[in-house]
């Protein structure tokens, strides 16, 4: 029997029986909250915008802090991401906060790829996620999940409507972050501006289909404030870490020369509506929407890409197990075909080189026999000459021979006569 039938024969079997008296499972809860605790939280946002809009005011703002980071210019050639990771501790809750801010962020003239490297580092964030998923000796209690929560995406206050730049962007998003769309530095436009713009903004949001995230109100704990929060999206916020003094207390503001806007005050922003639906009330259905849904979303697209699958052609339970022998054995047959394929290739390029070089052969040795003809030819005409040579040499030596004789022979007759005449001589006196 199957282990997936078994599991479900176990799963239909399962009754409900009361208890005794006490038996103390009912602290679950308070050890899930003991551990979590001990453990730590971890939470990540991304701020993506303009340069200039006050993202890394907002951030401070939000947390009551003040971040490390320089200040970003107009002069980036490209998208760049930054991630800054920091522990911050509040009562006895300890929580490792990243920031991912993104430099240079419409600031080129051509801004039509600038979305990429943000797609490219969230689903970098995944990928690394699933590969410890995959891992054999797994340590997810201990990794840092940095996986993007959060996306804080900042509109100009321009007062008219989203720029094709912002539309583009989120559409690209709305399947891998929560998006959580603001108007930034909501104190530039007027009220009566803003009702509008926020109303304009929804409007091209539905009608480009891009899809924002939503606080849950599943539960009725939280559902009347997430339904009433959701009814003000996108929140108008201001940014300050200066704090004035208004009436009695110390206030977070920023002061102009008509007046004092205060961060906090709700009829001037909706600063405090963000944090309390970012931080104090639903930070935990962030992360749980990020795994529960992006995330799952990305992986199984991922396995699915690899060949893994959940049912069969017949619609029947796929355990993984037999996945991987159905993907190892088409993988095996994929490598005997290959396997096979090369060593045809193989042979044939053989037999065409083994063709080349018995050509090349032929060749040679046609070359040869002709270089030695061409040398035996050569040979018979120098032999020749020689022979030729040798007889005029002969010849020669002959007339030499003779002509001595003769001069010989001449030598000879003259000195015989000289003598006669010189006895002719003596007896004539």
């Amino acid at each position: 029997m199957a282990a997936t039938d078994i599991a479900r024969q176990v799963g239909e079997g399962c009754r409900t029986v009361p208890l005794a008296g006490h038996v103390g499972f009912d602290s679950l809860p308070d050890q899930l909250v003991n551990k979590s605790v001990s453990q730590g939280f971890c939470f990540n946002i991304l701020c993506v915008g303009e340069t200039g809009l006050g993202k890394s005011t907002l951030m401070d703002t939000l947390f009551n802090t003040k971040f490390e980071g320089e200040p970003a210019t107009h002069t980036q050639p490209g998208v760049q991401l930054r991630s800054s990771t920091y522990d911050l501790q509040e009562s006895n809750v300890g929580l490792k906060l990243t920031i991912v801010s993104t430099v240079g962020f419409g600031d080129q003239i051509n801004k039509e790829d600038s979305y990429k490297p943000i797609v490219e580092f969230i689903d970098a964030q995944f990928e690394a996620y699933l590969q410890e998923e995959l891992k054999i000796r797994r340590v997810l209690h201990t990794y840092h999940d940095s996986r993007i929560h959060a996306c804080l995406y900042f509109i100009a206050p321009t007062g008219h409507s989203l720029k094709s730049l912002d539309l583009v962007t989120m559409k690209k998003l709305d399947s891998k972050v929560n998006i959580i769309p603001i108007i930034a530095k909501s104190d530039a436009i007027s009220k009566s501006e803003l009702t509008k713009f926020k109303i304009k903004i929804t409007s091209e949001l539905v009608s480009n289909g891009v899809q924002i995230y939503q606080f849950p109100t599943d539960d009725e704990s939280v559902a009347e404030i997430n339904g009433t929060m959701n009814a003000h999206l996108p929140f108008a916020v201001i940014g300050s870490t200066e704090e004035l003094k208004i009436g009695n207390k110390m206030m977070k503001a920023r002061q102009y020369p008509w007046g004092t806007v205060q961060v906090e005050n709700e009829a001037h922003c909706d600063f405090v509506k963000l944090r309390e639906m970012l931080i104090r009330v639903n930070m935990e259905d962030l992360r749980e929407q990020t795994h529960s849904r992006h995330y799952e979303l990305y992986r199984r697209c991922k396995l699915e890409e690899m060949g893994f699958k959940d049912t069969d052609p017949d619609s029947k339970p796929f355990s993984l197990q037999e996945t991987y022998e159905a993907k190892r054995n088409e993988f095996l047959g994929e490598l005997q075909k290959k396997e096979e394929e090369m060593r045809q290739m193989f042979v044939q390029r053989v037999k065409e080189k083994e063709a080349e070089l018995k050509e090349a052969e032929k060749e040679l040795h046609e070359k040869f026999d002709r270089l030695k003809k061409l040398h035996q030819d050569e040979k018979k005409k120098l032999e020749d000459k020689k022979k030729s040579l040798d007889d005029e040499v002969n010849a020669f030596k002959q007339r030499k021979t003779a002509a001595e004789l003769l001069q010989s022979q001449g030598s000879q007759a003259g000195g015989s006569q000289t003598l006669k005449r010189d006895k002719e001589k003596k007896n004539f006196f």
